[in-house]
């Protein structure tokens, strides 16, 4: 694989633009276990192995256990593993994620708002629409695990 451009040395104002956005998320309400389940599930239907790596030991630093990551990309058939909110916050990753199919749909909206506020909702929303960036700029320049 050939090397390509690296978004921080070529463009560092968008990459900050982009750490600007992390650190948001940072200091968001929603736990960091759901965001980066969140992240994980994002990277999966993107199939970006270097956010993969990233978040899933991320995951497990916060206390995340292995087994429900390595049930995670089957959430739907194993929803006793996962609380209502954090099934909630997954169809909304899948439905942001996947925009063009049909977007977020007004019942994933209903009944996020059932589980969360509205300050909430907005912050999963940034945090699926961050993820989904970080995965565009790390397959469109080939980043590779452990670099």
């Amino acid at each position: 694989m050939d090397k390509r451009i690296n978004i921080n040395t070529t463009e560092p104002h968008a990459y900050k633009a982009m750490l600007g956005l992390e650190a948001y998320l940072a200091n968001t309400e929603i736990s960091k276990t759901l965001k980066e389940l969140i992240k994980i599930r994002a990277s999966q239907i993107n199939n970006c192995a270097y956010c993969l790596a990233m978040h899933t030991k991320d995951a497990i630093k916060y206390g995340e256990s292995a087994e429900r990551l390595f049930i995670l990309s089957a959430w739907h058939e194993a929803e006793s593993h996962f609380t209502e909110e954090e099934r909630v916050a997954l169809k909304m990753t899948e439905e942001v994620t996947q925009i063009s199919q049909h977007g977020l749909s007004d019942e994933t909206y209903q009944k996020a708002l059932k589980f969360f506020s509205e300050k909430q909702v907005a912050e999963i929303i940034m945090a699926i629409v961050t993820i989904n960036a970080w995965n565009r700029i790390a397959i469109s320049t080939q980043l590779q695990i452990g670099e």
